[in-house]
């Protein structure tokens, strides 16, 4: 059966984007820009269709992408689930490198690709491979985990893969008491905070990476929310300091935010997280009002629709994500493990 692309005109483009009011590739969509931007999403869209592509956006990535191209919007897990599942050909990953990464290793046999070259990660880049091998000299009887959140060679070093929906329940749940916690220092100095709020003794290291967009709030900031919307839900992402988890009505990964803020019976709501998801529920849950400042990811906003485009009809090798045998291999043992870890 052949399938109809639904074009766009700027008429329809300006409709579905005018709730965007920040982020993006400007501060607003005027009509002027998505007179601009329909040719380039239609000729994604006959590209996709004739390469037998995906595009999987994360929810950091501009609006422009998800609310248009993009085939599957969510976190680097579930949209790495969603690479394995495809039956498609070519995969084209609007994210960073460590999320093209994790969706080559589930999906081995099929084409994955980044549109942008400007993809790394102030997380994910604080480590290497040869730190954790260093690691393991000094620390040998520790259980190694890794936030989903970092390469491939690193993933192949660790014992257990994570990510900041089930880190908790995973490492309450690991047998051996001492954990050696990786890259990001603000989360693993949360995980100890629950560990012990739940009666579980852990002996946690910590890397001491973190996310800069995350960092960057402060616990003042939703002082000053509260005086200024004090109806509104505070809802932070586990990356964040202590201080402002402790201040916040709710933590949780971009996916439980997500879910948090619809089922929530609140108008108002102050999310510390990067601002694509902000933009992503303006779209999904327009009757919420979104207050206070937000922060952006160079990286996850280095994808824009032209380099969608041009790395679907010209990849280069730089764009391409390749994985070599063995380091695949160690990198998927991590990720089975965390499987295994939340299946009881």
């Amino acid at each position: 059966m052949t399938v109809q692309i639904q074009y766009y005109t700027p008429d329809l483009l300006y409709k579905r984007l005018k709730p965007i009011q920040i982020s993006g590739e400007t501060c607003f969509f005027s009509y002027e820009k998505c007179i601009e931007l329909t040719p380039i999403i239609n000729e994604i869209l006959e590209l996709k269709k004739s390469l037998n592509a995906v595009i999987l956006a994360h929810s950091y990535v501009g609006p422009e992408i998800q609310a248009t191209v993009a085939d599957f919007v969510g976190d680097s897990y579930g949209l790495s689930k969603d690479a394995r599942d495809t039956q498609a050909d070519v995969i084209v990953f609007c994210a960073v490198k460590f999320m093209a990464e994790t969706a080559k290793i589930l999906s081995p046999t099929k084409q994955v690709f980044i549109p942008t070259t400007n993809n790394g990660c102030s997380l994910a880049d604080s480590i290497t491979a040869q730190d954790i091998q260093m690691l393991r000299q000094s620390n040998p009887n520790y259980t190694i985990v890794c936030y989903i959140n970092t390469s491939a060679e690193v993933k192949a070093e660790c014992d257990v893969c994570v990510t900041s929906a089930n880190v908790y329940t995973i490492i309450e749940r690991i047998p051996n008491p001492n954990i050696y916690f990786l890259p990001d220092q603000l989360m693993g100095e949360n995980v100890i905070i629950e560990m012990k709020k739940r009666g579980i003794n852990k002996n946690i290291k910590l890397w001491k990476g973190n996310c800069y967009a995350h960092k960057e709030y402060q616990p003042e900031m939703i002082d000053f929310i509260r005086i200024q919307y004090p109806n509104a839900a505070v809802a932070c992402h586990p990356e964040c300091m202590s201080e402002v988890l402790q201040k916040s009505d709710f933590t949780g990964s971009t996916g439980q935010l997500i879910d948090f803020v619809k089922k929530s019976d609140k108008t108002e709501f102050f999310l510390l997280t990067e601002c694509g998801l902000a933009d992503r529920l303006r779209l999904d849950a327009p009757d919420k009002i979104f207050v206070g400042s937000c922060t952006l990811c160079k990286y996850m906003k280095a994808n824009t629709l032209k380099k969608i485009r041009d790395v679907l009809k010209s990849p280069t090798s730089e764009q391409m994500i390749n994985v070599n045998t063995e380091i695949r291999e160690k990198a998927a043992r991590s990720i089975q493990a965390m499987f295994d870890y939340t299946k009881f």
